[in-house]
């Protein structure tokens, strides 16, 4: 399974979007794992992120500061600047970003793992709203970045993990989020009137997109990516949801993420090659 000797239009290039709590460090398994089957592999930054895990900590207000229009300009450009539309894949609100991505023409396929819902979802389990109330918890954390401590972080990504496991994966991964973020597309976007900012028309035509859930994952269980692939009913376009067991939202990242990302990687070939590769 290489780009090598592929049709013409085949894609040739991964792109990775990351989520939130998250940098493309995140990434590093992945990018070497895709690099070594021939493929071209991207992590852009959201727009500030460039810099490492330990600058964002020290400095985090561009964290605070960050957008999600600003954010997905930013990752399009990068895509748009691409010889070929590639397979876009989204972890967690990179989710997210990579069905408004895929609703405004770009990418060949898309896969979103673990996905942050888009408007409209309203599937809000209990385990999502305890994972989510270390920001929810002071109104004040709209306008600050909000991090996890270990214990919260623990719960939230890696429940499967140790706590030794646990801990070692967020000293080396884990960054503040913005809080604004959580609060309008996590509480109020479907209660506010007009279209919000992760609002996509779910009928349109886009390339293939395959949710990839985890039966453990505590911050965006099954239910919220279930939900969400069948609002994409009234589109034409191919839309599949599949289910690992026992796997969490670090399911990237935790032992056994290969299957994952073949599984990720062969379907968005399969169904990217019998698709008409989108106008970027």
């Amino acid at each position: 399974m290489t780009a090598q000797g592929s049709e013409p239009t085949a894609p040739d290039t991964v792109v990775l979007v990351h989520g939130l709590w998250m940098t493309p460090r995140s990434w590093e398994g992945w990018v070497a794992h895709y690099e070594s089957k021939g493929f071209t592999v991207v992590t852009p930054a959201y727009p500030g992120f460039e810099v490492e895990v330990e600058a964002l900590r020290e400095d985090p207000q561009v964290i605070a500061d960050l957008t999600v229009p600003a954010t997905v300009d930013h990752l399009a450009s990068v895509i748009e600047g691409l010889d070929r539309p590639p397979i876009i894949m989204g972890h967690s609100f990179g989710g997210t970003l990579t069905q408004l991505l895929l609703a405004r023409g770009l990418g060949t396929a898309g896969v979103v793992i673990n996905s942050a819902p888009t408007e409209g979802v309203r599937v809000n389990p209990v385990s999502q709203a305890r994972s989510l109330f270390p920001a929810l918890k002071n109104p004040a954390n709209r306008h600050r970045a909000v991090g996890f401590t270990p214990e919260e972080f623990h719960y939230a990504f890696t429940n499967t993990l140790s706590a030794e496991e646990s801990r070692a994966a967020w000293e080396r991964y884990a960054i503040a989020a913005p809080g604004f973020w959580v609060w309008e597309f996590g509480l109020f976007a479907n209660f506010k009137p007009g279209h919000q900012d992760t609002w996509v028309d779910y009928g349109t035509e886009r390339a293939p997109l395959l949710f990839v859930a985890g039966e453990l994952d505590h911050i965006m269980p099954p239910a919220v990516n279930r939900s969400n692939a069948k609002h994409w009913a009234k589109s034409p376009s191919l839309t599949e949801y599949h289910e690992f067991p026992g796997r969490d939202h670090w399911t990237c990242a935790a032992p056994g993420w290969e299957e994952v990302a073949d599984h990720a990687l062969t379907w968005a070939l399969e169904h990217a090659a019998s698709a008409e590769p989108a106008s970027a």
